[in-house]
């Protein structure tokens, strides 16, 4: 797990507890914030599971293309 995911998972962990505490003081603009930080977890971790994808696909294409010699070109 990258940094990203992890950062992600971790914004709507806060998010949610955020929303919680708001939803128990009636703190409706606190509630739209929370929400807010939850939809941007969703975001980063997103961005995160992209960009691991990114790595592998890369390894794994270095992986059936070792023998492949761009500099006789």
């Amino acid at each position: 797990m990258n940094r990203d995911r992890f950062e992600g998972i971790w914004k709507q962990l806060s998010g949610k507890v955020r929303e919680e505490l708001c939803r128990l003081t009636d703190d409706e603009p606190g509630m739209v914030a929370a929400s807010r930080d939850q939809r941007a977890g969703w975001n980063q971790e997103g961005h995160g599971i992209w960009k691991e994808t990114a790595a592998r696909q890369l390894r794994e294409f270095q992986v059936r293309n070792r023998d492949w010699d761009l500099s006789n070109r």
